[in-house]
């Protein structure tokens, strides 16, 4: 006798962010930052959950992430003067116990952090970096680094240009130019002084040290991934780490469009077939572990031999990427069915 098919369980995903025990009593699949994202779940047969976070009530959160099949997190590395440690002990415990979490904290520190900037320099995507795991190493080295020109200082772990800088050695004085990237105006100090105020970098973390790209005025090129597929792009001309007031007056919102944008499908192309591929090679990253949404930050390099730009990565983002393109999304939701059908 035929036996009746019976049909697949629904999977059941959870978006976690961080709020208040308000926020966290008052949060639907309908209101928020991720109503995009809970359509394109529940378009793929998954159903999305809000997860609200704080320390304060991580045990209820835990239990709730307990229940699911997988958990996508929107937490920044460092907000309203808290960081992720408490959050990242919760997300290694649940996904212990076969939760799948995007993005995973050990992915995070792989590929998360400016320290990826250093272990990727040989990529095509690379420029001229180094690291400095003491306070010590960059007293010594940065000096000879600077007299070649202007560098850029990023703490490893940080968010919103918090802990990045321009530094530049003037050529009259025994005084460096510094500029802060979320302030509008350079100072002169001492290299003591700077160092002094990078001291805090070394207490968890190291700091990564890359050359200033001079076409940074003309505008960075986000690549958003939805794992190893393009999910869109975000441009803007940028003030941060820019002097010259006109260059700075031009400076505007990030403007999105598809994967299908012309003008970046080179970019598309090298970050789908060679530098992804590159990346998880080289960093040890299960194809499956890649994060659901992440993004790439591009500077424009020197022009090629063919008229071609060069691209130098600036930064990876994959702990809180939003806002995203429209298409987000869809591709989103599409990782997550796929990488949900592995567990079944």
């Amino acid at each position: 006798m035929d036996t009746e098919r019976q049909p697949s369980p629904r999977r059941s995903v959870a978006i976690l962010s961080r709020g208040d025990a308000a926020a966290r009593r008052d949060a639907t699949s309908k209101s928020g930052r991720f109503v995009d994202v809970f359509e394109a779940l529940a378009a793929v047969g998954v159903d999305g959950h809000p997860a609200i976070y704080d320390e304060s009530f991580a045990d209820a959160v835990r239990e709730q992430l307990l229940a699911v099949d997988g958990v996508l997190v929107w937490v920044n590395p460092i907000q309203d003067g808290r960081n992720r440690a408490g959050l990242d002990a919760l997300l290694r415990d649940v996904a212990a116990q076969d939760v799948w979490v995007s993005t995973h904290p050990d992915v995070i520190l792989k590929m998360g952090t400016k320290e990826v900037l250093y272990r990727t320099r040989s990529m095509g995507w690379g420029s001229d970096t180094a690291l400095y795991q003491t306070a010590a190493a960059m007293r010594a080295e940065l000096p000879t680094r600077l007299a070649a020109g202007p560098r850029v200082i990023k703490r490893n772990r940080g968010n919103g240009g918090q802990g990045v800088w321009k530094v530049e050695k003037l050529p009259t004085s025994s005084m460096i130019k510094v500029l802060d990237a979320t302030k509008d105006a350079p100072e002169e100090l001492t290299l003591d002084d700077f160092l002094r105020r990078c001291a805090e970098y070394f207490e968890n973390g190291s700091v990564i040290d890359q050359a200033f790209q001079p076409r940074l005025s003309e505008g960075v090129v986000r690549c958003y991934m939805a794992g190893d597929r393009c999910a869109g792009f975000g441009h803007h001309k940028v003030k941060a780490l820019v002097d010259s007031p006109a260059a700075r007056s031009e400076a505007g919102p990030r403007l999105y469009t598809s994967n299908a944008d012309p003008r970046f499908q080179r970019l598309r192309r090298l970050m789908e077939d060679e530098w992804t591929p590159q990346l998880t090679s080289l960093l040890e990253i299960a194809r499956g572990d890649l994060p659901a949404i992440w993004d790439a930050d591009f500077m424009l390099g020197p022009v090629q031999a063919d008229g071609s730009d060069s691209y130098v990565l600036g930064e990876i983002n994959v702990s809180s990427v939003h806002p995203y393109p429209n298409e987000a999304p869809a591709g989103i939701a599409r990782r997550v069915a796929d990488r949900l059908q592995l567990k079944l």
